[in-house]
């Protein structure tokens, strides 16, 4: 029979043992999808855009998202470069294709803004 103190020592080594494996976890990076995330990220902060500003594009709405000013835009890629698409009327709805044109980028050249211009 354990006694007080081998209970304590027991809950005491486990504890230890969960700090340890999350300190572990935190330094390696977390999982390997999380890891594999982190890496595209940086890849795309590091590369051209592949599009111009006045750029004609047609692209799939992937999902709207609301902008800070309350105005619903569209989200699409072009060649993994996200554009947030402004004036989607409301009834375009995600998997459409659309033609939209480039307005500007953000800060960082890491995304852009572009408006809609028709319904492909």
């Amino acid at each position: 029979m354990l006694g007080p103190g081998s209970a304590t020592l027991a809950v005491g080594a486990f504890v230890v043992l969960l700090v340890g494996s999350w300190l572990f976890n935190r330094i390696r990076g977390g999982s390997a999808e999380e890891r594999q995330s982190r890496k595209r990220h940086r890849e795309a902060q590091q590369r051209e855009p592949p599009v111009d500003i006045g750029d004609v594009e047609t692209v799939a709405i992937r999902e709207f998202t609301d902008h800070h000013s309350g105005e619903r835009r569209a989200v699409g890629k072009v060649e993994g470069f996200v554009v947030f698409v402004e004036d989607v009327p409301d009834s375009c709805a995600v998997t459409d294709v659309i033609r939209i044109k480039i307005l500007s980028f953000n800060r960082g050249q890491t995304s852009a803004t572009a408006t809609y211009l028709e319904t492909a």
